[in-house]
């Protein structure tokens, strides 16, 4: 049985049937089931995410990029309905088409609907060398009768793992273009190298071109020395054939007086025997005429030489110089030379050899002669007859002499004129070649600053590895992420704010159950602050059990450390105290409306503690508000933000000028009019 004394010192509101157990602890509990099914609702909804369902519609068509066949709409699909690492639950997915996934969708069996349109693979892979870069889309449908949450939580799977796969593609992107980076790097370097290997041989080229005109210039000089040697030789033959004439002449004059120089006939023999001798040690050809022709042949053999060399590196020209014409020029006088050079070898090797046989022959001819005409002369006694035929012999002899001497004068004439020529020649390439040595001192320059060049790219580029390349591309593809941002839609100050609600209207319940001013306040001696307290009493208990069970509950669903629950039970004690007393004050002053008046109250919180947005001034208002100090405590209890102090102090105050209003309510209570007392229904409240 039911002690009296405790049910009878509580009325009941709007009527006066005692107040039962079954009556408290429905007012007990209330705060409780209503907390109790918000946080079983809406805690951490994430976790649930596997009684949603939806479609995913893949109409892409693979790629093929080097070879490989690239289906990257089939990847998204897998990775969707594989979920991710990090959340435990996902949502339940349907690999669906068009038609099937548009009648779920309208009869509410996928709560949303994931395309992937045919030019996916396409549009992601748009990045390769040629193509028009495209940005890759998917599309997400929802019903339009979708829940309130149910949008954001389908929007945020699928822009996680569209983000995730955009995320890869770049890394994969970037690893390339780093690679690239260090391939680029060393074949730069690798030019480099080449081109420094280039300058080098460029300025040996210059250093030996430079020499080349001083070198054509001793070839000019050795020409002009060659050509006044040929001149000195035509002389000589010249008088070599005058020399033979006068002999032919004399010689014919000696035959003809044979008979009258009898008597000088021996001295005749020694003179002409002393001759022959010192012809035979001198012969015919002076040795400086020799010496200069078989110098003339070895000059003309290393200008054909030169002139080689000189051909070949203007047929390289080309590799050096932008210049065609020039190179064209440098070839043609190159070859001029050549030719030039060939034909002065020839003429020299010609007059030297023709210089030896005749200074051979010719001499020894003579000797012969001479020492026959000496034995011919010393045996004069023999016989006049046989040295007057002797005589015309070598007068005949000269005659042929005479005639020799001709054509050597035509030839070295010959010589002096193409040795002129072949010296002007040099000049003319001494002239190429200084050209071609600043051209090609040019090239060298050129080339050097070329490899000084490449070096410099080549050492500014960055070379990576390829686990730098790799690392780099992850960090680069995704260069910010965030830290200690959770999984749940409403954040860690959903629990205080579902408490916050199931405690402010257990407080309106309990005062919707009980009377907030006594009855008897009009006929009792009792002091109105004292009645007062006694119609709290039970409701300030009430509110501190409330508050004890709704924690509890929030601990049954949320698991938190035991520190952080007892001061959230703290909290969370005060504010059903608190509830209780602002409660019975809205009801003791405004009767009814105080009840309308309490769950705007609720709205307000629910309504500014749900998002940040919310106009400005409902902001202020709710900040003056009791739930605001019981939700601020709370939250400073379950996380690292302050203000406990100042939430519990808040309590107080407001249970204080509660209590205070209440008092005035009772005692305004306490007197009436005598129409209000001729009626005989009760005050109510």
């Amino acid at each position: 049985m039911t002690p009296n004394w405790i049910t009878t010192a509580i009325e009941r509101s709007r009527s006066r049937r005692p107040v039962t157990w079954l009556t408290l602890v429905g007012v007990l509990l209330l705060p409780v089931v209503i907390g109790g099914i918000l946080v079983a609702a809406l805690y951490n909804p994430t976790e649930r995410l596997d009684s949603l369902t939806a479609a995913v519609v893949n109409e892409d068509e693979p790629v093929t990029i080097d070879g490989q066949m690239v289906p990257l709409g089939r990847q998204l699909t897998a990775g969707l309905v594989e979920g991710s690492d990090d959340i435990d639950s996902n949502l339940t997915w349907t690999i669906s088409n068009a038609d099937d996934a548009a009648a779920g969708l309208a009869d509410g069996t996928y709560a949303a609907v994931i395309t992937i349109p045919e030019n996916f693979s396409a549009a992601a892979t748009s990045t390769q060398p040629g193509e028009t870069p495209e940005k890759a889309t998917i599309e997400v449908t929802t019903p339009p009768d979708s829940l309130i949450v149910d949008d954001a939580i389908t929007a945020q799977v699928a822009s996680v793992a569209a983000s995730s796969m955009g995320t890869q593609l770049s890394e994969v992107y970037l690893e390339n273009v780093f690679v690239g980076f260090t391939t680029l790097g060393d074949q730069l370097g690798t030019a480099a190298d080449g081109a420094t290997r280039l300058a080098d041989g460029a300025t040996q080229a210059a250093d030996g071109a430079a020499q080349l005109p001083s070198g054509i210039s001793q070839l000019a000089d050795g020409n002009s020395q060659l050509a006044g040697g040929a001149t000195q030789l035509a002389d000589g033959a010249a008088q070599l054939s005058g020399g033979a004439t006068s002999l032919q002449s004399g010689l014919t004059t000696i035959a003809g007086k044979t008979r009258e120089a009898a008597t000088g006939a021996q001295q005749l023999a020694d003179g002409v025997n002393a001759g022959a001798a010192q012809l035979e040690q001198t012969g015919l050809v002076p040795s400086k005429l020799s010496d200069g022709a078989a110098a003339s042949a070895g000059v003309a053999a290393k200008t054909k030489t030169a002139a080689d060399d000189l051909l070949a590196l203007a047929n390289d020209c080309v590799k050096y110089s932008s210049d065609p014409t020039y190179c064209t020029s440098l070839i043609t006088q190159a070859t001029i030379t050549k030719e030039t050079a060939a034909g002065a070898q020839t003429a020299a090797n010609g007059v030297s050899t023709g210089l030896t046989q005749f200074n051979t022959e010719a001499t020894q001819e003579f000797v012969n002669q001479f020492r026959t005409i000496g034995t011919n002369v010393a045996t004069l006694s023999g016989g006049l007859t046989q040295l007057a035929g002797g005589i015309d012999q070598s007068a005949a002899g000269a005659g042929s002499l005479a005639s020799g001497a001709t054509g050597i004068q035509t030839g070295a004439n010959g010589l002096a004129s193409g040795a002129s020529q072949l010296a002007d020649g040099a000049s003319q390439a001494a002239t190429g070649a200084t050209s071609l040595a600043d051209g090609v001192a040019q090239l060298a320059d050129g080339t050097a600053s070329l490899a000084d060049g490449l070096h410099t790219a080549s050492t500014s580029i960055p070379s990576y590895t390829d686990q730098e390349a790799t690392d780099l591309a992850t960090v680069v593809a995704n260069p910010v992420e965030t830290d200690g941002v959770g999984t749940s839609l409403f954040g860690a100050s959903a629990i205080p704010l579902l408490a916050t609600l199931a405690l402010w209207f257990g407080g309106l319940g309990t005062f919707i159950a009980l009377q907030a001013v006594s009855r008897r306040a009009l006929t009792s001696r009792t002091p109105s602050a004292l009645l007062a307290l006694r119609a709290y009493a039970p409701a300030a208990g009430i509110g501190a059990l409330q508050g004890l069970l709704v924690a509890g509950v929030v601990q049954v669903a949320a698991s938190y450390s035991w520190g952080e629950w007892w001061v959230f039970a703290g909290v969370s004690v005060a504010a059903g105290i608190a509830f209780a007393a602002v409660n019975q004050a809205l009801v003791a002053v405004f009767g009814g409306a105080g009840r309308w008046i309490s769950a705007l109250v609720g709205v307000l919180a629910v309504a500014t503690g749900i998002v940040s947005t919310v106009p400005g001034v409902l902001s202020s208002i709710a900040g003056l508000l009791p739930t605001s100090a019981a939700y601020q405590g709370m939250v400073a209890a379950l996380t690292s933000a302050s203000g406990i102090g100042a939430a519990i102090a808040g309590l107080v105050i407001w249970t204080l000028v509660a209590l205070a209003a209440t008092m005035l309510a009772v005692a305004r209570r306490r007197t009436t009019s005598a129409r209000a007392l001729l009626k005989a229904t009760p005050v109510t409240a």
